[in-house]
């Protein structure tokens, strides 16, 4: 029985008047839900849905034999030759596509419901009596073909049942009013107060402090880290403040009482508690492709008397604009830099010219294993932060860097530490000015960073408070220097909209009008016919439909299934996504998945990694640890062991800080393997560091020599320096590039630090001096592109 209640009720009974009337306003009532405007990504546009979409509903032909042909006994049997002749006739009659087109149905919809209706005809052991008059009516020339229609209609509505609902789902994905959905906060009258202002400016800060005065509060910011930083800091302040994650609950109550204040990752943040004051950090974020939407509803749904939000000042006037929907006005307090921050005239260029206090930016783990090799070749112990290692991890490297008794003053990073970390900088080096990406459309990119991404990074260094008074930042690479300061000195460029989501309520009501259709055609429909006006977009759900194609073979109900797909995962990561196939497995088999079950799995105890690709295993599989706990709180009865999954979780993450201690050592146990094994062990999205305007430049190096020039990226992740790809350098510096192009002792010996360059180069000039001399016949060639002196002119 299909579930289209309304439409059924007012459209199949006169839909026999359409052919007889020349098209009745009844026949065209579900066209106008085609005609009506949908932007899409707040472009404005006006376009009909996408009808790739739908996917027909399987109709079977009726075979029973047995079943009594009551259209035959008032007529005669059919005659399936002449009644194929017909229905072709019906097919190519202009009227008969217009009425379809009317009635939703384009050329892709009406072709394939006429295929399905000419085969659920002719295939069929015998149809309704009142088809088969009407065919045979037809076969003897009393009837019209166009008297097919009403029939052909019914049909196409039964495998596109999205035609009888259009109405109703256009309804269900209009998104252009979303302050309506949250009544709470529209019941009471808010203030909102925006603190904007560069990093190290004292903007959180100030917002923080009204947290702490008022009687009740909440949080909201973008990662863990920051969450328990504000955490730690309320109860240090006697405020009791509880901690709430997606992965973890911690109650600064004994009795498990909820405090007056909370700390929260944003997507946790409840729109139907009170508050007396809400602090909504990075604002800017709410333009976020992906997470953007749990900016827009905390921002328009926190039901807070005062709201404070802190960020960039390219977010004021899209926040101003959201609340003038609300009728609430944004007062905005503008705060400047607390220490100077300068950009340097003169390029690092060699990892020799560190000093402490330094901070290398890397936009790869590639890059990040090379540089940190390097660093400790030199005799210099560095911390390393990425963003895939667990909080405590990088808690444990920051507080090394910052330990101004720890041997370790330099501090190698991604742009992990654009926020959630507190540290020691005096000096910003970015390795590199390009970043993949995901755009808007879901495509990977890569391209320079922004100056929004390279503001937030930059102003990392003589943070307030820290012992550099004075920041500092330049670039590793002297062609990188010159495009950084034009990047920093531009202005940041405003946020012009705010992300959505479709919610469970949604999705369900789809799912009541559709019921057949699965639940990543669900949100591809919903996202076709969703209505948005220019200040918000629909954020990117690649990831949700992913998942949801992944387990959509597991019987599972609708509200258990899109929590499955809403689970924080990298989907790049094949063990992660693996284990979610087999916990909704379990699930939908109603078995509780226990901690032995999980330690089965995931083979615990696990030893310290020798490796690097050792050291990814156990990241993965404390972000399998993640998934359980995450679990654990939205099905508690089926995920039971929380309590010692977090337990072997904070074992496994003093495992990784060893790990990540000895990186160095590892790095050098992975490249010692074999070329193919290498390149698993390190193995990326971005092999290569590409943007995109340097296709001629990757197409040139896929030559005779591809397959070394690859394994040479792999191992080393460096960018040949080619005019198409200026600006793009790695860490690894160009005598050690040379140094892999030499051969693997030398390569070795290099990184053993039994080798020094000063060495090889006279080494090197030995051998070229014995060349000259005729002493060496072989090999003449590969040594005259080896020379410094060659190489230098080539840098020229």
């Amino acid at each position: 029985m299909r579930r289209c209640a309304w439409p059924l009720l007012r459209l199949p009974a006169r839909v026999g008047l359409v052919l007889r009337h020349g098209g009745a306003a009844a026949a065209r009532l579900p066209a106008a839900a085609f005609s009506s405007s949908s932007s899409v990504g707040g472009d404005g546009g006006s376009r009909a849905p996408d009808t790739s979409l739908f996917v027909p509903v399987p109709l079977k032909p009726v075979d029973d034999a047995a079943e009594e042909d009551v259209g035959a006994e008032l007529t005669r049997p059919l005659d399936k030759g002449e009644v194929l002749k017909n229905l072709n006739k019906f097919y190519k009659r202009k009227e008969i596509q217009r009425l379809g087109a009317e009635n939703g149905l384009d050329a892709r919809l009406f072709h394939q419901a006429f295929i399905s209706f000419r085969k659920y005809i002719m295939e069929s052991s015998s149809v309704s009596a009142d088809l088969h008059i009407i065919l045979n009516d037809i076969c003897c020339g009393a009837g019209h073909v166009d008297d097919l229609f009403p029939f052909f209609l019914r049909h196409a509505k039964q495998i596109f049942p999205m035609l009888d609902c259009m109405d109703d789902l256009r309804k269900i994905s209009d998104l252009r009013l979303p302050p309506n959905w949250y009544p709470d906060a529209r019941a009471i009258q808010r203030k909102i107060i925006f603190h904007a202002g560069p990093t190290n400016s004292g903007k959180t800060y100030h917002a923080i402090q009204r947290f702490l005065s008022a009687k009740s509060g909440i949080y909201c910011g973008p990662l863990k880290l920051l969450a328990h930083e504000i955490f730690q800091k309320s109860n240090d302040a006697n405020v009791p403040c509880d901690l709430v994650t997606g992965e973890e609950r911690v109650y600064a109550n004994e009795d498990a009482r909820q405090a007056p204040h909370i700390a929260c990752t944003i997507e946790m943040c409840s729109t139907n508690t009170p508050y007396e004051v809400a602090v909504i950090d990075e604002i800017q974020m709410i333009r976020d492709p992906a997470r953007g939407w749990a900016w827009t509803r905390a921002l328009l749904g926190l039901c807070a008397e005062e709201i404070h939000v802190c960020g960039e000042a390219a977010a004021i006037d899209l926040v101003t604009e959201l609340m003038y929907t609300t009728g609430e006005e944004v007062e905005v307090r503008n705060y400047k830099r607390l220490t100077p921050l300068t950009v340097l005239d003169y390029a690092l260029e060699s990892l020799d010219n560190l000093r402490p206090g330094d901070c290398v930016v890397c936009f790869s783990k590639n890059d990040i294993y090379s540089v940190s090799r390097q660093i400790e070749a030199r005799g210099l112990e560095c911390a390393v932060i990425y963003g895939s290692l667990p909080p405590g991890t990088k808690l444990e490297q920051a507080k090394k860097f910052n330990d101004p008794d720890d041997p370790c003053k330099i501090l190698v990073a991604t742009d992990a530490i654009g926020m959630g970390l507190n540290l020691c900088i005096k000096r910003i080096i970015f390795n590199s000015i390009v970043k993949p990406t995901i755009n808007e459309k879901g495509e990977k990119e890569i391209d320079s960073i922004t100056t929004s991404q390279a503001l937030q990074i930059a102003g990392r260094a003589g943070r307030y408070g820290s012992s550099f008074k004075q920041g500092e930042v330049t670039t590793m690479h002297r062609d990188d220097l010159m495009q950084l300061k034009e990047i920093l000195s531009e202005p940041v460029r405003p946020v012009k909209a705010a992300g959505l989501h479709p919610t469970p309520e949604q999705i369900e009501m789809f799912a009541y009008h559709l019921p057949d259709a699965t639940l990543s055609n669900l949100i591809d429909i919903f996202v076709s016919l969703s209505q948005v006006d220019g200040l918000y977009f629909v954020c990117n759900i690649d990831d949700f439909k992913f998942l949801a194609d992944m387990i959509q073979h597991i019987p599972l109900n609708l509200r258990s299934r899109y929590v499955f797909c809403t689970a924080p995962l990298n989907r790049k990561e094949p063990f992660v996504c693996t284990t979610l196939l087999k916990f909704a497995r379990q699930f939908s088999r109603n078995e509780p998945l226990t901690f032995d079950w999980l330690c089965r799995h995931t083979k615990w105890p696990l030893a310290a990694p020798k490796n690097i690709k050792e050291l990814v295993h156990l990241e993965a599989v404390h972000d399998v640890f993640d998934l359980y706990l995450w679990l654990s709180y939205r099905f508690m009865d089926m995920f039971p062991d929380a309590v010692l999954v977090r337990d072997i979780q904070k074992q496994l993450d003093d495992i990784i800080q060893v790990g990540v201690c000895n990186i160095t050592k590892l790095i050098r146990a992975s490249q010692s393997a074999s070329a193919p094994g290498t390149a698993e062990v390190v193995s990326e999205d971005f092999p290569f560091s590409r943007t995109k305007r340097d296709t001629r430049a990757v197409s040139h190096h896929h030559g005779a020599k591809s397959t070394e020039a690859f394994s040479l990226a792999v191992e080393v992740p460096t960018e040949r320096r080619t005019r198409n790809l200026k600006g793009y350098r790695s860490a690894t510096r160009q005598e050690d590039l040379k140094s892999h192009g030499r051969g693997s002792l030398a390569n070795r010996l290099l990184r053993e630090g039994l080798l020094t360059q000063e060495m090889l180069r006279r080494l090197e000039s030995e051998w070229q001096d014995q060349h000259r001399n005729g002493r060496e016949g072989l090999g003449s060639k590969r040594d005259d592109q080896n020379n410094p002196k060659e190489t230098g002119k080539k840098k020229k």
